[in-house]
């Protein structure tokens, strides 16, 4: 048989394991070395110049709180993007490797091996490097998922009726039920998805930071302002502006937003040159904003100002009927990505993923079947193959035993109003009551 024309470098700092790869891996490859310690990976690889890259997960050091693999896999990848990673790793260690993979390697191999397999890992690595790049889709250009839901059937009506316009839109609903990607398939559905969509994570500016990222400095403005930039609303001109957890804005801030919108003209920060801008606005947030204004919170001005039209995507533990389809959407997504056979579920594996609670809602499930794929040996996803972390879900309750039955129903309602971000109508559906009894209750516990 033809060996490979691959030039694959091995390190591992165990002798016993470079002495078996340097009899195993020259009959199938032209060129192979090998080495014991990472700290001479950067300099053969200029000499060297491998295509494969045999890569144990730890040495001797620790580096980078113990993920040394973690660590060369960055260092290979940012000098020599185009050269393929295999990671070597122990059983206990695939944890690693999976987030490895995550980040840009090929594939990984447990020790022991199987010298078969390895072999073949190794060619398919070289191969794959005469194809066209492969690029990691984003979370926030993945395509909608709709359904066939009540819930999601309306918002899909709805979403027809407002593309064409310019209103502004916000977007509610739990921590991963897909606000960025509905945000994005309104973009794309406009006539404005030809021009940019700047996407902005409002709670995660400084509040010194504000105004500056929001609607740009000039050059000088303050101590680091070496040169002029170019804010948010600006880079959006002319397309869309989507503020992400705009819940979390500081309420001394909101006027500063608020002043922007009203206008539709910013304010370089140090400049006095009013910039008119054209963006259509989308905002999501996981807060309930009407209870926020209730309590001072959020102004009652800018809610309204952002709050034309509001879609709210319900949890997925509310769209039971749809965890199979999204499960084999992202099967096939993952299956593709990471180049593995999976092709399905099977029943069991259905069984265990309807029967969780998916408090992470569509980005716990996304992240549950990337794992199994990455791990999984079968056609068709088993049971077995699914790792999922039993959680008490948020606003769940635990009941004492001297608990009387008042104080157990309050906990029971506390906990319902969390769990469905107080939106009194899901609240009172769950506890089997009508909204009249529910206001009592409320009243009655002081809620």
């Amino acid at each position: 048989m033809a060996k490979s024309k691959a030039k694959i470098l091995v390190v591992d700092d165990n002798s016993g394991i470079r002495a078996a790869l340097q009899l195993l891996l020259p009959m199938y490859f032209s060129q192979v070395e090998l080495i014991p310690s990472p700290k001479e990976l950067i300099s053969r690889m200029a000499d060297f110049r491998p295509d494969v890259v045999l890569l144990d997960m730890n040495f001797h050091t620790d580096i980078n709180t113990g993920n040394e693999g973690l660590f060369w896999l960055s260092e290979i990848k940012k000098r020599s993007p185009d050269t393929e990673v295999v990671l070597f790793t122990a059983y206990a260690d695939i944890q690693l490797a999976v987030e490895g993979m995550k980040r840009g390697a090929f594939d990984f191999i447990v020790k022991p091996w199987d010298n078969d397999k390895l072999i073949e890992t190794l060619k398919n690595a070289y191969n794959s490097r005469n194809k066209e790049a492969r690029t990691a889709v984003p979370p926030s250009s993945m395509k909608m998922f709709w359904g066939k839901g009540t819930a999601m059937t309306a918002i899909r009506q709805m979403v027809d009726k407002l593309v064409a316009t310019d209103a502004t839109v916000l977007i509610t609903g739990e921590n991963g039920t897909g606000k960025d990607v509905l945000a994005g398939e309104i973009h794309r559905m406009s006539d404005r998805s030809l021009r940019p969509m700047v996407c902005v994570d409002a709670g995660a500016i400084t509040e010194t930071l504000f105004e500056s990222e929001l609607f740009g400095h000039i050059k000088g403005a303050f101590t680091d302002a070496h040169t002029d930039h170019i804010g948010k609303f600006e880079q959006a001109n002319g397309g869309t502006l989507f503020l992400d957890e705009i819940g979390n804005i500081p309420l001394h801030l909101q006027a500063k937003l608020l002043r922007a919108l009203q206008n539709r003209c910013i304010t370089r920060v140090g400049d006095s040159k009013d910039i008119p801008v054209d963006i259509r606005l989308i905002c999501a947030t996981n807060k309930n904003l009407k209870q926020m204004v209730a309590e001072g919170k959020f102004r009652e001005d800018l809610y309204y100002r952002i709050n034309t039209f509001e879609l709210h995507l319900p949890a997925l533990r509310e769209r039971t009927d749809e965890i199979a389809p999204l499960a084999e959407m992202f099967i096939a997504k993952f299956a593709e990505k990471y180049r593995r056979d999976v092709k399905g579920l099977s029943a069991d594996a259905l069984g265990l993923l309807k029967g969780h609670l998916w408090s992470g809602n569509i980005r716990e499930l996304s992240n549950c079947i990337e794992k199994a794929v990455i791990l999984s040996d079968n056609e068709f996803l088993t049971a077995g193959d699914i790792e999922i972390q039993p959680a008490r879900p948020s606003g769940s309750i635990e009941v004492s035993s001297t608990d009387t039955l008042e104080e157990t129903e309050e906990k029971a309602i506390r906990a319902a109003m969390v769990r469905y971000g107080g939106n009194l109508s899901m609240v009172a559906r769950s506890l089997e009551i009508s909204r009249p009894t529910l206001y009592a209750k409320l009243k009655k516990y002081n809620i």
